[in-house]
């Protein structure tokens, strides 16, 4: 990696964070009302699932099929979230599961940082300092570098990055009559601590997702499934199950395991805009079940 990515990425960790002891002050002046909580919490349904639906389940799985304009439309909403190009995300993805929690593995929490604190912290957000974006595009996303439009969208990351500052600004300044102090509670709220939180809760599901929770399939990592993340996550945060069956297009495989981004691809496959949505049949569910479940 280098120096200029990792201050880039250190600048991607600290600025949110900033925003966050920002929004903070705000609130001890009530400097927030409903209408910043609504953009704030608009743009967070729309970058995760950008990230959740989009990057993670449509193009680095190919857990669904769609159209070429969904495809760069999810691509877009998920460099909204701030969290690296469309083609490295996936590439890193995909080099993650080429090598979970082994060798090779960008962000496990048990390879090469013990599998303690540090290991935890590595996963979550050192391994933004160290290895993200280093996946080689041509052996991991190979299909997303030769997609003209996809390689524009990920050339076009820095000025999404601005764009998803600038738009939740703007909208919040509209709504408030176009005041300066609308644009300010705009930028933090739907902005920046928007991203914050987004951000974190997708790192949890490289850290925590290895690290606490539930297991009941028989499969070689250290995946878990924590429950109490689905929501933020979109569902994202059942990933033993996401392991155990790295293509289904649904991570909760039982009927209480929330899983929003299943909900939204299921959503669109009703309206026509996905199709051959992969389903795990419930005997090939248990056919993985491990002798004894770990916890």
């Amino acid at each position: 990696m280098t120096r200029l990515e990792r201050t880039a990425n250190l600048i991607g960790v600290v600025v949110p964070f900033v925003g966050v002891l920002v929004a903070v002050a705000m609130l001890w002046r009530r400097a927030v009302d409903a209408t910043d909580l609504a953009v704030a919490a608009v743009m967070y349904l729309l970058t995760a699932a950008g990230v959740t639906v989009g990057f993670h389940r449509l193009l680095t799985h190919r857990a669904f099929v769609s159209h070429a304009w969904v495809e760069r439309t999810f691509a877009v909403l998920g460099s909204l979230s701030v969290q690296g190009s469309v083609l490295d995300w996936v590439a890193d993805h995909r080099k993650h599961h080429a090598h979970t929690d082994r060798e090779g593995d960008p962000h496990s929490p048990h390879v090469g940082h013990g599998s303690g604190l540090a290991g935890l912290w590595h996963a979550h957000v050192g391994w933004l300092l160290e290895s993200q974006g280093q996946a080689d595009w041509r052996r991991y996303a190979p299909d997303l570098y030769e997609d003209r439009a996809m390689r524009a969208i990920g050339r076009q990351f820095p000025l999404l990055a601005l764009l998803s500052l600038l738009v939740p600004a703007a909208v919040d300044c509209a709504l408030h009559g176009f005041t300066a102090a609308g644009a300010l509670r705009g930028l933090v709220w739907g902005g920046l601590v928007r991203i914050f939180f987004v951000h974190h809760v997708t790192w949890s599901v490289n850290s925590v997702c290895h690290f606490f929770g539930s297991r009941r399939f028989d499969v070689e990592d250290r995946s878990t499934n924590v429950g109490w993340l689905a929501l933020l996550s979109l569902g994202e945060s059942w990933h033993h199950n996401h392991h155990a069956f790295p293509r289904s297009a649904f991570h909760g495989l039982r009927w209480w395991e929330v899983d929003l981004s299943g909900l939204i691809i299921s959503g669109m496959e009703r309206v026509g805009l996905a199709w051959n949505v992969v389903r795990i049949a419930p005997e090939r569910q248990r056919s993985r079940l491990a002798v004894e479940p770990v916890r």
